[in-house]
């Protein structure tokens, strides 16, 4: 499904290629007592992505915001959970999980 050439990927049931700017990619940081220490500690820091976005695509969109280098790039698709809402069963949406290790120079401060 994705396009080598371009690092473009398709829309499900579209055909048509995601192309992102930057700001569509980073959704937000997702600032958590575990995601504290791996900055403190690693230099790693976690987002919110969008989930069409590839690891190169948030690669970029990640050095470009922020102004670092970026050293690699992992990514998680976390489910939906089962929840009860009042007198009915739903399900929380499905989000992607980007965890970017940055090169040891490199530091983002949010605060």
């Amino acid at each position: 499904m994705a396009n080598s050439k371009n690092n473009k990927r398709q829309v499900p049931g579209t055909g048509v290629a995601a192309d992102f700017q930057p700001h569509q990619v980073i959704l937000r940081p997702r600032v958590t007592e575990k995601g504290v220490f791996q900055s403190e500690r690693g230099n790693q820091y976690t987002f919110e992505v969008n989930p069409l976005a590839t690891k190169s695509q948030i690669k970029q969109a990640v050095e470009s915001l922020f102004n670092v280098q970026v050293d690699k790039v992992a990514t998680q698709t976390r489910r939906g959970k089962s929840r009860r809402f009042r007198f009915k069963f739903g399900e929380t949406k499905a989000w992607k999980k980007a965890i970017v290790k940055l090169k040891p120079d490199s530091k983002i401060d949010f605060f």
